[in-house]
C-alpha cells in the first residue's frame, strides 16, 4: 500500500514519521508516563509535518483577519507560503505543501500531534478524502484567547494518519453485559485482584512491589493469567517518505 505525497513545490515542509517521545513527557521523575504505552503508540501512529520556520501568531481577539499577525525571525516574505489568516476569528492555517493521494476508500486524518498540548491555541481536525480529491488540503488552528502562541522550526503543525472509510462503517457496536462473558470476567477478576493486591503492597512498602514499581501486563503484553496476546505492539516503525 502506498501514499503518495506529491510536493507542489520543489521545496516543501517535512515529512517524518511522527515522535513518541514529548518534552512534558520527559520532564516527569523517572518518565513515567512512558508507562502508558497507548499514550506513546498515539504519539506515533501516523506521520509528523514539521514548521520550515518558527512562526509567532498573535490575536487581539477580534474577528477579522487584520487582528491576527504573524511573524517570523526569519524572511518576513516567506511567511504567506506556510501560513496565513482567512477564515477569521483567530484561526490560522497551515499549508502542508503536499498533495496527498491514497487508495480507494482510503483518507487521511489531519490534526495535530497526539499529546502535544499548546497553550493558547487547539488544533482543528479533518477528514480528507485523498482518494480522489486533486488538490491540497490546510491544517489549521484556532486561538483559545488573545495572546501570542509561537510555532518553532522543526515542530510539528500537522500529523496524518489514515482510516479507511467503508471499513469503518461497517463496525456495528453491540452493548453487552461483562457476566455474559464467562473467560472475560475471570479475566478482568484476575487483573481487578491482582491489581488491588500490587497496590496494597506497594502502599505498605513490601519490597517486592516497590522494586517493580508498577505493573506490567499490558507494557508485555500480557495476561494476568500469564497468556501472551499475540498481536501485542510497543512500538511502530513507520517508513519515512522516500523521493522516486
Amino acid at each position: 500500500m502506498h501514499l503518495d505525497c506529491y510536493k507542489i513545490y520543489d521545496v516543501a515542509p517535512d515529512l517524518v514519521p511522527a515522535r513518541s517521545n514529548r518534552d512534558w513527557m520527559d520532564a516527569f521523575t523517572d518518565r513515567h508516563p512512558y508507562r502508558c504505552l497507548p499514550l506513546t503508540m498515539a504519539n506515533s501512529t501516523g506521520w509528523e509535518l514539521l514548521c520550515p520556520m518558527d512562526i509567532k501568531i498573535k490575536w487581539n481577539g477580534g474577528p477579522r483577519n487584520e487582528d491576527i499577525q504573524l511573524l517570523t525571525r526569519g524572511d518576513p516574505k516567506a511567511i504567506s507560503s506556510f501560513a496565513d489568516a482567512h477564515f477569521m476569528r483567530g484561526i490560522v492555517t497551515f499549508h502542508t505543501g503536499h498533495l496527498f493521494r491514497t487508495p480507494p476508500g482510503w483518507g487521511v486524518w489531519v490534526t495535530g500531534a497526539p499529546n502535544w498540548p499548546k497553550d493558547g491555541i487547539y488544533p482543528l481536525t479533518g477528514l480528507v478524502e485523498t482518494d480522489w480529491l486533486p488538490f491540497p488540503f490546510t491544517m489549521n488552528w484556532q486561538m483559545t484567547r488573545p495572546g501570542e502562541v509561537i510555532f518553532e522550526k522543526g515542530e510539528p503543525f500537522a500529523f496524518i494518519t489514515l482510516m479507511e472509510h467503508k471499513k469503518l462503517e461497517e463496525v456495528q457496536p453491540e452493548r453487552k453485559l461483562l457476566r455474559s462473558n464467562e473467560e472475560l470476567v475471570k479475566e478482568y477478576n484476575a487483573w481487578s485482584e491482582s491489581r488491588a493486591d500490587f497496590n496494597t503492597r506497594l502502599k505498605s512498602g513490601e519490597e517486592n512491589a516497590m522494586k517493580e514499581r508498577w505493573q506490567r501486563h499490558y507494557m508485555k503484553g500480557q495476561k494476568p493469567t500469564g497468556d501472551k496476546a499475540d498481536t501485542h505492539q510497543t512500538k511502530r516503525r513507520l517508513k519515512p517518505p522516500k523521493d522516486v
